[in-house]
């Protein structure tokens, strides 16, 4: 089943562009499960649509790649944890989607 999600990080927009930088280093065309994923400031911070194949996927590529990254990202700092919405899908078109900065 599609797992779609929106995280709300009240944290700097500077912190996702990091954290995104440090994970575009890393063979992006191998994330297995992700369909599309989107991150944007906020006037709280910043936020992230993605949507995953399945919430295992979306699960073990946050466990296993994001929380790594993220630590080495705020070096201490205390960031508050983001308020996750999953989201009910009912439909998604994406006919043609490269990665873009």
């Amino acid at each position: 089943m599609v797992h779609a999600v929106v995280l709300d990080v009240p944290a700097p927009v500077e912190m996702y562009d990091a954290i995104h930088a440090e994970l575009l280093r890393h063979d992006v065309t191998s994330i297995d499960g992700l369909i599309l994923h989107l991150g944007r400031s906020t006037a709280e911070g910043f936020q992230v649509v993605e949507v995953w194949e399945s919430a295992e996927q979306y699960d073990r590529y946050n466990r296993d790649m994001v929380a790594p990254i993220m630590s080495r990202v705020v070096d201490g700092q205390t960031v508050p944890p983001p308020n996750p919405t999953v989201i009910n899908l009912h439909g998604l078109v994406i006919p043609h989607a490269p990665v873009a900065w």
